[in-house]
């Protein structure tokens, strides 16, 4: 059963980003208390992402991943569509030679972050990215990827 519809987007041709399967995989970790759901993701470049993050949250530079909650309008019936993530190919693989983690660890962790976010998670004060964070070591857990908020 395909509780998990996921529209994968690679508009720059990427060829070493990863497969379809272990992004399903991720987002269905992320997603357990809401499934069936379907979201986007889109694997973008630094250009795109820095003007989205510009356009979007008035910060000029390319972050590694945009969350876009979907809101269906007012008086439309309820979706299982979770909304729109964005994630910057170049921002991740920087953030995983600077912090010394594993690329594949590090696409997973951001993928679950973000996924964690279109389910109205977030990290705007200290309690809850507490609790975001302690869900996000608890599902990397299970993927077998180490804590990625403790320093080596």
């Amino acid at each position: 059963m395909n509780n998990l519809d996921l529209d994968y987007q690679n508009p720059e041709g990427y060829t070493d980003i990863p497969d379809k399967k272990n992004v399903l995989n991720w987002i269905r970790i992320a997603c357990q208390q809401v499934l069936p759901c379907a979201l986007s993701l889109r694997i973008t470049s630094i250009e795109e992402a820095q003007e989205l993050n510009r356009q979007y949250r008035k910060k000029n530079y390319a972050t590694n991943i945009l969350s876009f909650p979907f809101e269906p309008p007012p008086g439309t019936m309820q979706t299982n569509y979770l909304g729109d993530l964005v994630l910057c190919k170049a921002v991740t693989e920087q953030e995983s030679l600077e912090q010394r983690k594993p690329l594949y660890d590090h696409w997973a962790h951001l993928i679950i972050h973000g996924t964690l976010h279109l389910q109205g998670y977030d990290h705007s004060n200290e309690s809850e990215a507490r609790e975001m964070e302690a869900l996000e070591v608890t599902l990397l857990k299970k993927l077998g990827i180490k804590n990625p908020y403790q320093s080596k």
